[in-house]
């Protein structure tokens, strides 16, 4: 069966992760995706390297690992977008899409007559979809944003990191770009609802997705429960505000995760631990008795998890089905025989530099790959044929704009 998506053109202007990642799915779901670049460097990660997963030459900047991340499945254009002749290229190109994403800071594009008013006065029923730090409006709307800086605004670094008082004291971004790629995973969202919505009514739509909002949605249980209680959560390590015990612990050779999700597995826990009076005492027979005296319990489970070893306990607990697992590093997390299974790891193959391998997709359809099988495109590799399929300019034309240094074209 064709792809969800195989009938829907998307123009992507965006830049870094969020849009880009937003792309990326829109692409791994069937949509054609044309990503605009600039010429000569392009998406500014395709610079964001060592590592590299093709190097840098003859002017071509090559592809780093983290561009990557989120740029499969697209065909790459490369415009001077702030010459007048390429600003009408990128117009040309709205009027022949569907969805436009783009992250330029708020009224950047405007003066390109690449803004809203003026693309959706070309193409009413366009989905234009704008990705930035604060959002459209706001006392912070004209900032720049970016994800380090919105965690630690949005309240994310706040629950993240260890307690105070504990060596190592301190708030924590997450080890990956969380405001960025939820931000990604919302804009997806707004924009699939909107070309459901456009499939019925005909109409466009203007969606506004802000960082900062994405982050302090993340905040989950966390958010709601300062509005419920009026108390600010803090900073518990590896712990569970509402949930004991759900932390790493330390065993006799490493670490493992121990979650613990009612007290049914509690009970089963303690059983396997050899302590099935702990169980049983009153201050730790439920969950909400194990968070009020989460002080006296958890240094003795601590010291009951290093008496045995990782791989002791987990076949051990696995067994009881009290859920954990161990801390992997990445290199063992491609390893894991169920990721493997999944197929989380992905071979692509770029016509001029052999396999790539990338991320798959996570989401599962029975009758579709969702891991779009297009490499991560070089600077430029699709600038004349996009030209010539999509607006059907004719070599003469192409040249004229090559020769200007208008777009950018590699073979």
């Amino acid at each position: 069966m064709s792809p969800p998506l195989a009938d829907v053109r998307v123009l992507d202007l965006s830049r870094i992760l969020a849009g880009p990642l937003a792309g990326q799915y829109l692409a791994d779901l069937g949509a054609d995706v044309v990503k605009v670049e600039r010429p000569g460097t392009g998406d500014d990660t395709r610079g964001w390297a060592p590592p590299y997963a093709v190097e840098p030459s003859d002017g071509d900047p090559g592809l780093a690992a983290y561009y990557m991340c989120a740029n499969r499945g697209k065909r790459s254009i490369a415009i001077d977008i702030t010459k007048p002749e390429g600003a009408a290229l990128v117009r040309k190109l709205a009027k022949w899409a569907d969805v436009v994403l783009e992250n330029f800071k708020v009224g950047g594009l405007a003066k390109y007559g690449l803004d809203y008013e003026s693309l959706s006065a070309i193409n009413p029923s366009l989905i234009y979809c704008s990705i930035t730090g604060f959002g459209q409006d706001g006392p912070y709307a004209k900032r720049a944003g970016y994800d380090f800086l919105v965690q630690a605004m949005g309240g994310f670094m706040s629950v993240t990191g260890t307690p105070d008082g504990s060596p190592g004291a301190g708030p924590m971004k997450a080890g990956v770009a969380i405001s960025d790629q939820m931000s990604g995973m919302n804009a997806l969202t707004a924009v699939l609802a909107a070309l459901y919505r456009r499939a019925k009514t005909g109409e466009g739509a203007r969606i506004d997705v802000a960082l900062l909002d994405c982050t302090v949605s993340t905040l989950a249980n966390q958010a709601t429960s300062y509005l419920a209680s009026g108390v600010p959560p803090s900073r518990l390590g590896n712990a569970h505000p509402t949930v004991v015990p759900y932390e790493a612990f330390a065993t006799q050779d490493g670490h493992i995760v121990l979650a613990v999700g009612n007290d049914g597995q509690f009970a089963r826990f303690c059983e396997v631990a050899g302590k099935p009076d702990l169980a049983e005492d009153p201050k730790y027979l439920t969950n909400a008795a194990r968070i009020i005296n989460r002080a006296e319990l958890i240094p003795q489970i601590t010291h009951i998890m290093a008496t045995r070893t990782s791989a002791d306990w987990m076949t051990s607990l696995e067994q009881a089905a009290v859920p954990c697992g161990p801390i992997n590093t990445i290199d063992h997390v491609f390893a894991d025989p169920q990721i493997k299974h999944r197929a989380m790891r992905r071979t692509l193959e770029h016509a001029d530099h052999g396999p790539l391998d990338v991320v798959a997709n996570p989401i599962r359809f029975a009758d579709h790959d969702t891991t779009n099988h297009r490499p991560p495109p070089r600077l430029g590799q699709d600038t004349v044929d996009v030209l010539r399929r999509e607006l059907g300019y004719d070599e003469a034309q192409i040249n004229e704009l090559l020769q200007t240094g208008i777009i950018e074209a590699r073979s």
